[in-house]
């Protein structure tokens, strides 16, 4: 089955760009983010396959960069190499494309303040801890220079601690439970383990009195 661009809507601040790739069912991902292209090829459980190639207006971090598939579409919170001024288009062609909108749920006009409402209340900050930490990077590849490989098992990036998940699409809230659960285990007082034998040792001194 030849492959299509996958519907895709998109929103920015002055230092990152929001994506949502908006292919549901999406079996294996594959993905490349560099600092001026995104590539994304999935292929959904009807074999749909889609293939995305985007040349971006300006360019961005990708190892500060993250990306999350969920059942209902891709997202990428992608962080500008400079923060400033808007960029005028998402793609470096000044064309139109039917797959490609703005998301104007998420959109906030460049002259709004941090402080107002805009964006449907979106914190890309939040966002980018659910998907595994800021300043994490999207890691498991220098650079993010190539992530196609199926299944995406284990993101193993500084800060983003090994993410494996088929296709991406791990659960992060139960490798957050996982790892609060971990943090919260008692780890046994080497000193505390001491006195409690010799406090055993002078009972036993003071039964043979």
């Amino acid at each position: 089955m030849t492959s299509i661009p996958a519907p895709l809507k998109w929103a920015q601040r002055k230092d990152l760009v929001y994506l949502n790739f908006q292919v549901q069912d999406v079996v294996n991902p594959e993905v490349v983010v560099e600092k001026d292209k995104i590539i994304y090829r999935a292929e959904t459980k009807d074999k749909q396959k889609y293939e995305s190639i985007l040349n971006l207006y300006g360019e961005i971090k990708p190892e500060e960069s993250k990306w999350i598939n969920r059942d209902r579409g891709a997202e990428f919170v992608l962080i500008k190499t400079e923060s400033g001024p808007y960029w005028k288009r998402l793609l470096k062609e000044d064309t139109k494309y039917h797959w490609l909108k703005v998301d104007f749920n998420r959109w906030k006009d460049e002259d709004e303040s941090d402080d107002e409402a805009g964006g449907g209340g979106t914190n890309f900050e939040d966002m980018m801890r659910q998907m595994g930490g800021l300043g994490g990077g999207m890691g498991g590849m220098p650079g993010m220079g190539g992530m196609g490989m199926p299944g995406m098992g284990g993101m193993g990036m500084p800060g983003m601690g090994g993410m494996g998940m088929p296709g991406m699409g791990g659960n992060f809230d139960d490798l957050e439970d996982d790892e609060k659960d971990s943090d919260d285990e008692n780890i046994p007082d080497l000193e505390d383990g001491d006195d409690a034998k010799k406090n055993g040792d002078d009972n036993k001194n003071s039964n043979k009195e």
